[in-house]
């Protein structure tokens, strides 16, 4: 419990303090006022994902967020709820500025209370992640975001 709790100090402290005074991955993204409280985590997942090579591909995840085909057709799924004419193509996931809007549409979408645990394991593990299974991956994330 008390990991848990040095954990969520640690993120809220790099969500309020870290964003002015690190040299961000995303500082050439436009991020929107409300999602500005998302670049520590989106510069963490970026250097867990692909170091910031906008160029990564392993298997069918490609892109500074290794975007697969199936989250894109999930992003398209949202947008078409939210009767959006906007779409994603797969060749988008290899754009830096509309793969962190993927990720933002998606964490809208499913995780509208924007609690970062979630967010970190579900992008590493889809929505039903298993703790167990997405443990080191979120270390992995947290450790960028504490050292930061």
């Amino acid at each position: 419990m008390k990991k848990i709790i040095r954990l969520l100090f640690v993120l809220v402290f790099s969500l309020i303090v870290l964003p002015s005074h690190a040299t961000s991955a995303t500082e050439d993204v436009t991020l929107s006022d409300s999602d500005e409280a998302w670049r520590p985590v989106i510069e963490a997942l970026i250097q867990v994902e692909s170091k910031g090579n906008s160029k990564a591909q392993h298997g069918a995840s490609v892109g500074v967020l290794q975007i697969t085909p199936v989250l894109v057709a999930e992003c398209n799924n949202i947008l078409r709820r939210r009767k959006s004419k906007k779409r994603y193509k797969l060749s988008d996931r290899w754009n830096k500025q509309k793969s962190i809007e993927m990720f933002l549409l998606f964490q809208s979408w499913f995780n509208p209370l924007r609690n970062v645990e979630q967010a970190i394991r579900s992008w590493n593990g889809g929505m039903h992640y298993s703790i167990q299974r997405t443990q080191r991956y979120f270390d992995k994330v947290m450790s960028i975001l504490q050292n930061n």
